[in-house]
């Protein structure tokens, strides 16, 4: 009995229609649109802050480590077209698991979902903080006093990071409002950003000295891969627009687009302005700039304030949307675990003026709004990490297990080169993973283990599945 509980699946056809019941998600959100999204939860994670913690590691080679957490990403993403063109639900990589590995698996991969969104929301709001300050500090010569905008287990001590509590409160705001109007002001702000970093790049290669990356890979190739690790934080963006699947228009041919087009757009921006980074500084000064490190460049390039400040101006706009896209993404996990039966089902009550999940975003906001205001950055982009890359491993299991269990199921998208596209995604992720730190592991199996305790006590029994096999 237990077995076949964990075991049993979710007919795809079903999860398709899921939407249809009493209660449902507004379809809103365009090609465009749904690309912004996942450029809008990408870039900025990765560049903003994540160099600071990446180059350490590998030195100039982290060029390559983006390269390789691209192509992984990219491997992956191709993968969760197929997914997303014949399961076009809400939940990403824990629909997609539920469909085709089984209801246990499904829980283990929403557990490393729900650990994905809650911590990168955190440690981008921790990051934002850092810009916040730096913008103060430029226009107007105050910034927040230490205590006020750093975590007390902080290299410098602090006691609350204010900042990134404030910043995750407007963005749950917002996101109670509609998914329209959270769309739309997601699309312009990845705009802004945009521009803003194109100024860094045009700006920084004025300053560029090849001799910086002459010492290309100090650390070898540990140092790499590594720093891909850490790298791989930034490119949860990617799974974001699958969560989108039930607030989509056409969604069998919009999801793929946006998906492939995010990733052309993020992977280009990353090494462009990681390589004009590098090349104006010593990679070993990188480890000093653990806040507004990019502004920081800008001012000892121009020798002034002006362009850092418009760089720290753009940062603390655009890292909103980053914020927005990530708290989104873990409201609509949520929701569609509740309407499968296991979680409460308080998790999939939408409110019936904007059709969201305003309980689940109140929840969300209150969990990330801690971490944020007591946990350093440094401790938070890893465990992101390793949660992204067991979900892309299992949306890319995810599409053998498909295309061999229904080969006739509609796709609007077929991964092309298949198998070998999949099994490639499977094993640049597994590299990826292998060389996390050995502490993220132990943390990640805890948090893991914890939601199948909770599926065995709980989950199992409340299933929606347990009513079909009732009918039967």
């Amino acid at each position: 009995m237990l077995k076949e509980q964990m075991l049993r699946r979710r007919p795809v056809s079903d999860a398709a229609t899921a939407q249809e019941s009493s209660e449902n998600l507004k379809r809103s959100i365009g090609t465009f649109q749904l690309t912004m999204f996942g450029v809008g939860s990408t870039v900025g994670t990765g560049i903003f802050f994540v160099l600071s913690q990446a180059v350490p590691e590998a030195g100039p080679s982290v060029i390559v480590s983006f390269i390789i957490a691209g192509v992984a990403a990219g491997l992956s993403a191709i993968c969760y077209a197929e997914l997303a063109s014949a399961v076009p639900v809400s939940g990403s990589s824990y629909s997609y698991a539920y469909a085709t590995l089984g209801e246990a698996v499904a829980i283990g991969v929403a557990a490393c979902l729900l650990l994905e969104y809650g911590v990168s929301t955190a440690a981008v709001a921790v990051g934002w903080s850092g810009y916040v300050n730096k913008l103060l500090h430029n226009v107007t010569g105050f910034q927040l006093p230490h205590a006020l905008s750093a975590a007390p287990w902080d290299a410098d001590a602090g006691v609350v990071n204010l900042p990134a509590v404030i910043l995750i409160v407007l963005c749950a705001v917002l996101l109670i409002r509609g998914t329209r109007e959270s769309a739309i002001a997601n699309a312009i702000m990845v705009l802004i950003k945009l521009g803003v970093l194109g100024m860094f790049v045009v700006i920084a290669f004025t300053a560029y000295d090849p001799g910086h990356l002459k010492d290309f890979a100090p650390l070898g190739v540990a140092g790499i891969g590594s720093a891909a690790g850490t790298i791989f934080f930034s490119f949860i963006g990617l799974d974001a627009v699958s969560t989108a699947g039930e607030e989509v228009t056409n969604p069998q041919k919009t999801m793929p687009r946006a998906l492939i087009a995010a990733l052309l757009i993020v992977t280009g921006v990353y090494v462009l302005v990681a390589l004009a980074a590098l090349g104006t500084q010593s990679w070993r000064d990188f480890g000093n700039q653990q806040e507004a490190g990019l502004a920081t460049i800008l001012d000892n390039v121009t020798h002034g304030e002006w362009a850092s400040t418009i760089l720290a101006a753009g940062a603390v706009i655009s890292i909103f949307s980053v914020t927005l896209v990530t708290l989104y993404g873990q409201t609509r996990i949520l929701y569609a675990m509740a309407r499968d039966g296991l979680l409460p089902s308080r998790f999939a009550t939408l409110s019936p003026r904007t059709k969201t999940p305003v309980t689940n975003t109140v929840i969300v906001a209150i969990t990330t709004s801690l971490l944020a205001a007591f946990i350093p950055l440094q401790n938070l982009a890893d465990m992101v990490s390793i949660g992204t890359l067991t979900a892309f491993i299992v949306v890319s299991v995810g599409v053998i297990i498909l295309r061999v269990r229904e080969p006739d199921l509609p796709r609007g998208f077929r991964v092309p080169g298949y198998p070998v596209t999949p099994v490639l995604s499977v094993l640049a992720c597994g590299y990826i993973l292998l060389s996390l730190h050995w502490y993220t592991w132990i943390a990640f199996t805890g948090w893991v283990a914890a939601a199948l305790v909770f599926y065995l006590m709980w989950g199992r029994h409340r299933s929606v599945l347990n009513d079909v096999v009732d009918s039967r």
